[in-house]
């Protein structure tokens, strides 16, 4: 049985897009191993595979990422391996390094754009960092796959090696199954508008969001995960009086987020165009919001944008006006038949879109390493 470790900076509670790769490379007959960090708060993990989580001192910033990569490095080195599986950017550097002391076989996942997200753009130096190990090793990676084709193109022309495909799409899910007496609880029998994520940050219209709330009636907003923004929204929530209208709930596990993902009416993506990485990002509630029949309301970035205009399963907005954002939203309720018509394709494109189909090119991959 070959072994495959797989290195990730998250906690691995909520990381949808490594569990769904874990779980089909142990159905290929892998032995995995999963590591990630621990922190204080972290919740138990109960998984198909075996799981790794470092206690670490530093928790933010360059001390974090030293720590973790140099922990992670001496782990590698001192473990089993056949294939090390590098996720993003600040896994990188230790997995190649292990890779070309013990010749193992190495395949990195990039989940996005690294260095264009606006935590490093605004920050040249930090960038600098990233782009340099970037330019150094990745020239070098024979197996690389990310998340769309846009990206796959810019990597392979910036770096002139082959990349390929693997979306962050859902399980096929079974819909809307008992949870009536859930709804009743959570949004009674008003509209519910869901935005959720791991990824929560600036310029990717949660902000935006919580102000529209402002203009609606008979409607409330559920906001569901972490990052950066959250305190700014809970600050907004208070200074504008939305504490009834607008609910903030912290991760939680996949299966309990589907729950409140299967009752919302309607999914929120409102990322800007403020840099590439959230341009071409294909986020992952995008198809949580189509596995679970939720129809979407979207901001115009270009590879969204086509999955919902040509399985036409929700609208597309072209303003963060908060007041044209609940506009939009009040005329998407008025109008059932568009709605209905909405649900009934999202039912055909689940089918269409899901890990099941996704996965055989993954197994292709796997099946394949050079």
């Amino acid at each position: 049985m070959k072994r495959i470790i797989v290195s990730v900076t998250n906690d691995l509670t909520t990381d949808q897009r490594v569990d769904k790769v874990c779980n089909t490379l142990s159905e290929m007959g892998f032995k995995v191993l999963l590591i990630g960090r621990k922190f204080k708060n972290s919740k138990n993990l109960n998984r198909n595979y075996n799981t790794f989580r470092f206690k670490l001192l530093f928790n933010h910033g360059f001390l974090f990422y030293a720590e973790y990569n140099l922990r992670l490095f001496f782990k590698l080195f001192f473990t089993k391996k056949n294939i090390l599986l590098s996720n993003d950017l600040d896994t990188l550097l230790p997995n190649f390094l292990i890779s070309k002391i013990f010749k193992s076989k190495l395949v990195y996942d990039s989940h996005e754009l690294f260095t264009e997200v606006p935590e490093l753009i605004n920050r040249p130096f930090v960038q600098k960092f990233w782009l340099t190990i970037e330019k150094n090793i990745l020239p070098h990676i024979k197996n690389c796959y990310t998340v769309n084709s846009e990206i796959a193109q810019i990597y392979t022309t910036k770096y002139n090696i082959p990349v390929n495909v693997i979306r962050n799409l859902a399980p096929n899910y079974h819909k809307k199954i008992h949870l009536e007496s859930f709804a009743e609880k959570i949004k009674g029998t008003k509209k519910m508008l869901i935005l959720q994520g791991a990824g929560i940050n600036v310029d990717r219209g949660a902000e935006e969001a919580v102000e529209a709330m402002q203009y609606l009636e008979n409607c409330v907003l559920y906001i569901i995960g972490t990052g950066d923004v959250i305190s700014t929204l809970k600050n907004k929530i208070k200074d504008l009086n939305l504490k009834e209208k607008v609910f903030i709930l912290p991760k939680m596990p996949y299966l309990e987020l589907m729950r409140y993902t299967q009752i919302a009416d309607l999914g929120l993506s409102l990322d800007k165009n403020t840099n590439l990485n959230y341009e071409f990002s294909l986020p992952n509630k995008i198809f949580d919001y189509i596995q679970a029949g939720t129809p979407l309301l979207i901001s115009n970035r270009k590879i969204i944008k086509e999955i919902v205009e040509n399985n036409n399963i929700g609208k597309v907005i072209e303003t963060h006006n908060p007041k044209e954002i609940a506009t939009c939203i009040s005329v998407i309720f008025k109008n059932e038949k568009l709605y209905s018509k909405w649900c009934q394709n999202l039912a055909k494109t689940a089918n269409i879109y899901n890990w099941e189909n996704e996965s055989e090119s993954l197994k292709n991959i796997y099946n394949n390493l050079k």
